[in-house]
């Protein structure tokens, strides 16, 4: 793609169009040659833009770096603002797509083992062996997974939820896709056993993430406006 990148760029200029480049990193070898092509833009059209998202990465070239507006994206600080953040995104019809009482509550476990993941990113080599970049796309792709399969489930009639491939494409395929250490790996594994089975929907023995200054369950609410207020 990139004589085609150099194209849009080159073409936009003149034209005055907006041109985003998504996923930068992925070829950071030719961001020289961008570079480059900047460089050479003569007078581009005063409506013209360049948009490029990349992952972090130190192999950036500075020219860009130097002529552009930085907008960074972070993770917001704390258990609470993280699950709400993922909450604040959700609507009343997206909590409704799923016609299963369980998938509610398969949403909020997988908002708050968003959160604890992010979360443990504070405590350095305690926390991960590795630096991984979790965000959005992680949480919104394995969501969309647990309302397909859940749709599947009902479509099919069966009543058990199908746990382990659940546990396995959000582990391993989805936020396990982005993890090399194998300690790592494990952690997140075990994590998945804990948050999610039957034993969450256990109604002679309620489920907590953890009772350590707070009884940490899976609410059984109805609505998004339910859920914010039981996030703050």
């Amino acid at each position: 793609m990139e004589q085609t990148a150099k194209d849009l760029v080159e073409r936009g200029a003149i034209r005055g169009h907006w041109v985003m480049l998504n996923n930068c990193h992925l070829l950071v070898k030719w961001l020289k040659k961008l570079e480059a092509i900047i460089e050479n833009l003569a007078k581009p059209d005063k409506n013209f833009r360049l948009w490029l998202s990349t992952e972090p990465t130190d192999d950036f070239p500075l020219g860009i770096l130097q002529k552009a507006l930085k907008v960074v994206t972070e993770p917001p600080d704390g258990l609470g603002p993280n699950i709400r953040q993922n909450y604040a995104r959700l609507t009343d019809d997206m909590l409704d797509d799923v016609d299963r009482p369980e998938f509610k509550s398969l949403i909020y476990v997988l908002a708050f083992f968003h959160a604890v993941i992010q979360e443990r990113k504070k405590f350095g080599k305690i926390g991960w062996n590795v630096t991984y970049d979790f965000n959005d796309s992680d949480f919104r792709i394995s969501f969309k997974l647990i309302a397909l399969y859940l749709t599947k489930a009902k479509e099919d009639g069966d009543e058990n939820l199908p746990w382990e491939t659940l546990r396995y494409l959000i582990g391993e395929a989805m936020y396990g896709g982005r993890v090399h250490d194998n300690w790592d790996r494990r952690v997140m594994a075990t994590y998945l056993e804990e948050y999610c089975g039957d034993f969450i929907f256990d109604t002679n023995q309620r489920f907590y993430f953890s009772q350590v200054g707070f009884d940490y369950a899976v609410p059984d609410l109805e609505n998004l406006e339910q859920y914010m207020e039981y996030i703050e």
